[in-house]
């Protein structure tokens, strides 16, 4: 097989695999998910499995990267729809916070990966949003619509709030109710380090 295509199927396979365990994870949650079943529902073997993410733990930190990426991706789109910075920060993490109503979300990135891959902060996917929000955080200092605090400082404490909040929602009991309490306080505790106007 010609390096080009076998590069291919690997692809095609990885690309299989995600996509089942994902709809296990979902719907099983990631301890109750098979592998034999989750492997069969792609048409492939468990040494695939092994072979492209060294064990089940591996695909559930590459499904919990695609689904935390596709959060950022909304959670940005939020954003560019809000009239400036500050706005757009808000909307931002208030649209990240609302994903955790959604089942797979809630599912995948805010329960089982914490309980399975650790703390979501050390999670390459968090820290691209952390890079995001170091950039807002600059501009907005910058434009002198946020008092001169330490950058690195506010987003990790932002970053860090939202994702608290989101993990609170996910965790109620009634968290239509959680919701946007947890949104109302994420914003009024943003708002102290904005500069006085």
């Amino acid at each position: 097989m010609a390096a080009g295509r076998r590069a291919e199927t690997m692809e095609a396979n990885r690309a299989r695999l995600l996509a089942a365990a994902r709809t296990a994870f979902a719907r099983d949650g990631f301890a109750a998910a098979s592998m034999d079943e989750l492997t069969a529902a792609a048409g492939l073997t468990r040494g695939a499995l092994y072979h492209n993410f060294g064990d089940k733990r591996g695909l559930l930190a590459a499904v919990v990267a695609q689904v935390d990426g596709e959060m950022a991706a909304r959670a940005r789109s939020a954003a560019a729809a809000a009239p400036d910075r500050w706005t757009a920060l808000l909307a931002e993490a208030a649209a990240y916070i609302a994903m955790a109503l959604d089942p797979e979300v809630r599912r995948i990135v805010l329960l089982d990966g914490p309980a399975f891959l650790g703390d979501p902060s050390r999670w390459p996917s968090q820290n691209a949003c952390l890079a995001d929000t170091r950039t807002a955080i600059a501009a907005l200092i910058a434009e002198g619509v946020m008092r001169p605090v330490d950058v690195e400082a506010a987003a990790r404490l932002l970053n860090g709030a939202a994702l608290n909040a989101a993990l609170w929602v996910a965790a109620s009991d009634s968290p239509d109710a959680t919701l946007p309490r947890a949104v109302a306080a994420f914003e009024l505790m943003a708002g102290g380090l904005r500069a006085p106007r």
